[in-house]
C-alpha cells in the first residue's frame, strides 16, 4: 500500500540509537549515569553561585543561567528516551513530538544567547575593565538575560507552527532518540520547501548565527586588548580569565558543526543521530566539569558548599 497524507497523526516513532537489545541495555545504563552527572553538576553550579557572595558577579549569573538551560536541555530529551528502552516503546504522541521539537529549540538557542552574552561580559571585563561594574549593571545582566529568552521562544514558535502546517504520511519513524525539526521535516508528505527556506532565514536572524558573531567579535576585541599588554605574564593572566568560556564555546560549536558537517557526508540517519548525542548530550554534561576544573573562584565555592551539604548531612544522622 502507497503512503498517504495523514491530517490526523497521533503519534511517531523514534527508532533510537540502535535496535539492539543487549546494546539498549547497555544504552541505559550509560545515559541515566550521564542525566545523573548533567543534573548533579548543574544544580551544584547554581547553588554555589546562589550561596557565595563573591560569585554575585555578571559572569556568575550568566553562567548559573547557562546551567538551567543545560538541566532543560537534558530533561526534555535524555528522560524520554530512558522510559522508551525501558518500556520497550518506542512511540510518541505528535503532541508531544512537536512539544518536544519547541523545547529544545527553545533551551539549545538560549544557550547559544548567553554564551554570547558571557563572552560580552568577558570582552567588557577585559577591554573598559574601569567601566565594568557600570556597564554590566543588574539591569543590564537582566535585560540580556529576557532578550535572550524571548528572542529563543519567538524562534522555537516559529519553527513548530511551520511544523503544524506539515502533512505527513503513514511512515511516522523517526531516526532519532529523541524529534528533532528537520528529521520531522523528512516524514512531511506535502512541499517543504517554504519550511527549509524560513528555516535557515530564521536561523540566520534569531538561531546559531547572530550569537555566534557576536562571541567572535567579542574574542577579536579581547584579543587584540591582550596583545597591546608588554609582559607575557600579564598575557596569561587576562586571558586565563576567558579559559572555562572559550572550552566551552569550543565544545558547543565544535560538536555542533560536527553534527552538520556529519550529516553532509553520511547520508545514514542511525550515524546523524549518533553524531547527535554529542551535541545534545556531552555539552551539558562537561560544562559544569570545565568551569569547577578551570575556575578557581568556582572551584573554593564548590568545595565550601559539599562541606556544608556534608555537615549537614552528619548532622542530620546525629539528630
Amino acid at each position: 500500500m502507497e503512503p498517504r497524507n495523514q491530517t490526523g497523526v497521533s503519534e511517531f516513532f523514534l527508532q533510537g540509537l540502535t535496535e539492539d537489545p543487549e546494546l539498549q541495555r547497555l544504552l541505559f545504563s550509560l545515559f541515566l549515569s550521564i542525566y545523573l552527572v548533567t543534573i548533579l553538576g548543574n544544580l551544584l553550579i547554581i547553588l554555589a553561585v546562589i550561596s557565595d557572595t563573591h560569585l554575585h558577579t555578571p559572569m556568575y549569573f550568566f553562567l548559573s543561567n547557562l546551567s538551567l538551560a543545560d538541566i532543560c536541555l537534558s530533561t526534555t530529551t535524555i528522560p524520554k528516551m530512558l522510559v522508551n528502552i525501558q518500556t520497550q516503546n518506542q512511540s510518541i504522541t505528535y503532541t508531544g513530538c512537536l512539544t518536544q521539537v519547541c523545547f529544545v529549540l527553545v533551551f539549545a538557542v538560549l544557550e547559544n544567547f548567553l554564551l554570547a552574552a558571557m563572552a560580552y561580559d568577558r570582552y567588557v571585563a577585559i577591554c573598559h575593565p574601569f567601566r565594568y561594574m557600570n556597564i554590566m549593571n543588574p539591569r543590564l545582566c537582566g535585560l540580556l538575560i529576557l532578550v535572550s529568552l524571548f528572542l529563543s521562544v519567538v524562534n522555537a514558535l516559529l519553527y513548530t507552527l511551520m511544523a503544524l502546517r506539515l502533512a505527513f504520511c503513514t511512515h511516522l519513524e523517526i531516526p532519532h532518540f529523541f524529534c528533532e525539526l528537520a528529521q520531522v521535516f523528512k516524514l512531511a508528505c506535502s512541499d517543504t520547501l517554504i519550511n527549509n527556506t524560513l528555516l535557515y532565514l530564521v536561523t540566520s536572524l534569531f538561531g546559531g548565527v547572530p550569537p555566534l558573531c557576536g562571541i567572535i567579535f567579542s574574542y577579536t576585541q579581547i584579543v587584540s586588548s591582550v596583545l597591546r599588554i608588554p609582559s607575557a605574564g600579564g598575557k596569561y593572566k587576562v586571558f586565563s580569565t576567558c579559559g572555562s568560556h572559550l572550552s566551552v564555546v569550543s565544545l558547543f560549536y565544535g560538536t555542533g558543526f560536527g553534527v552538520y558537517i556529519s550529516s553532509a557526508v553520511t547520508e545514514s540517519p542511525r550515524k546523524i543521530a549518533v553524531a547527535s548525542v554529542l551535541y545534545t548530550v556531552v555539552p551539558p554534561m562537561m560544562s559544569p566539569f570545565i568551569y569547577s576544573l578551570r575556575n578557581r573562584d568556582m572551584n573554593r565555592a564548590l568545595r565550601k558548599l559539599i562541606d556544608r551539604i556534608t555537615s549537614l548531612l552528619s548532622l542530620s544522622r546525629m539528630i
